[in-house]
């Protein structure tokens, strides 16, 4: 019972150390996002790029280049994919895009060249930028019917809308500019612009017994909850219980509730901005360049969201909504289960289990990576922990590969936007490719020649280039009947 207990316990505990650092300034500004994407942008505006039916030398290398400006984790990316698709992006554009940004964005390549190495940043850009595109183009050919029948229903369901207005466009730069504002680790936003200390005596035993209840090991990428974590957590509550009464029924227009939610909303990414530090005797509370940036983005959010038409507003509030409903909980269900299973895994056994670089090792650390899931950006220490235990290089890019794509939670919130089939497909794809990268950067490590790896380099081009001349193919036949 007490192991029982202790597991429950690890449950809990990751999904409070998740709720407190990775929701808000991420996940937050992202539902608004994608309920833009499918409430404002026009099907044309996304289709023009992203289609189905847009040639796929346009489309794919288009997915790849946004996904690659979003420093964003599996979970977070889950919302802005689904709000293109359900617009109308075809779905390998679509998975491309999903595959690229959590793993081959521009921050993690920077930290990744920062902590492993330029030459593992740079395989682990190639592979992930090649893999995605194929994994797209499978996709696209294995559900092309189905594909057709999504752009179908985007017809229906969108065919009113004709371009986007001023004030949408700045609303989504507006939601843009926020999310990058909320988790860029750069100056100024990190710099401190004022310390101000508050007389609350209780604020370090409070932090000890946060501690206490969430124990974390930070040399293992785990997170405790802070004295900030706690009250983000408890505002998070609050939003939740008002949103019911303030979205539900948003369509027939707005309530007391709605902006009460909608205040806290803006309250609470304020807080997370800001940065508290309990000390003996008091609480220091450092007001930092991401608290103004927040702050502006916000006003620019209200600004262009009150001058919008009160039907596109309503529209882009409960498109927002509806995304938390579909998405949300799994995503609790999935943190919860990780942290249950986190519990039972050890970090030592790479050592024995991923020594080498052999099909085993590699297919080790892609399932390694599904269980252990770490927020963006901290697989890289992480990584770096597992190659000091003696992981090979070949297997740790495969689990490098495969962790930001592959989190249980982010399967579970994937599935709700594109169903069972689709996921399994893109699941099982993903850690085909995470494998077969594995092998290939391990072998090149191990001393494979230049010439075999360009040779193997080139043959992947070659059947990429063949996939993308028969989708070519099945699309103009598809527009000629």
């Amino acid at each position: 019972m007490d192991y029982v207990l202790h597991l429950l316990g690890g449950g809990a505990g990751n999904l409070a150390a998740y709720l407190a650092a990775h929701v808000l300034l991420c996940l937050v500004p992202a539902f608004f996002i994608a309920g833009a994407m499918a409430a404002l942008i026009p099907k044309a505006s996304i289709t023009r790029w992203l289609g189905r039916n847009t040639p796929a030398y346009v489309s794919y290398p288009a997915a790849a280049a946004a996904g690659s400006l979003l420093a964003v984790c599996s979970c977070t990316i889950v919302p802005l994919f689904g709000g293109i698709y359900r617009k109308g992006a075809g779905v390998g554009p679509a998975i491309t895009f999903l595959f690229f940004a959590p793993a081959g964005n521009i921050m993690a390549l920077a930290y990744t060249g920062s902590i492993l190495g330029a030459e593992f940043a740079v395989a682990r850009f190639l592979l992930c930028l090649l893999f995605g595109i194929g994994i797209g183009l499978l996709m696209a050919m294995l559900f092309w019917r189905d594909d057709a029948t999504h752009d179908a229903q985007t017809d229906t369901l969108f065919a009113e809308k004709a371009s986007v207005g001023p004030a949408a466009t700045g609303l989504l730069l507006s939601m843009v500019a926020l999310l990058i504002a909320g988790t860029l680790k750069l100056w100024p936003l990190t710099t401190t612009v004022a310390i101000v200390n508050l007389p609350l005596g209780w604020a370090e035993s409070w932090q000890a017994t946060l501690f206490s209840w969430v124990p974390f090991d930070a040399a293992k990428g785990e997170e405790g909850v802070t004295f900030q974590g706690s009250m983000l957590i408890l505002l998070l509550l609050t939003i939740a219980m008002t949103a019911w009464k303030g979205l539900e029924d948003i369509i027939e227009g707005p309530n007391r509730w709605t902006w009460v939610t909608l205040g806290l909303t803006a309250a609470t990414l304020l807080v997370a901005a800001l940065r508290f530090t309990p000390q003996a005797g008091g609480l220091e509370l450092a007001i930092t360049g991401r608290f103004f940036g927040v702050a502006a983005c916000l006003w620019a959010v209200w600004h262009y969201a009150s001058v919008l038409e009160a039907d596109d507003r309503q529209a882009w509030l409960w498109e927002t909504w509806r995304f938390v409903k579909q998405i949300f909980g799994l995503l609790v269900v999935g943190v919860f289960i990780v942290g249950v299973i986190r519990q039972l895994i050890r970090p030592e056994w790479i050592e024995t289990l991923a020594g080498s670089n052999s099909i085993t090792a590699n297919m080790v650390a892609v399932v390694f990576g599904v269980f252990m899931y770490f927020p963006t950006l901290v697989e890289v220490p992480v990584a770096k922990m597992f190659l000091d235990l003696g992981m090979h290089p070949g297997p740790l890019l495969a689990y490098l590969m495969a962790d930001p794509e592959l989190s249980l939670q982010s399967i579970l919130m994937v599935i709700a936007v594109i169903g069972r089939k689709k996921t399994f497909a893109y699941v099982s794809l993903v850690a085909l490719f995470s494998v077969m990268a594995g092998l290939l950067y391990g072998s090149w490590v191990d001393g494979m020649s230049a010439m075999r790896l360009v040779v193997s380099m080139l043959a992947f081009v070659a059947v990429l280039a063949a996939l993308l001349l028969a989708l070519h193919r099945r699309q103009t036949a598809a527009a000629g009947s």
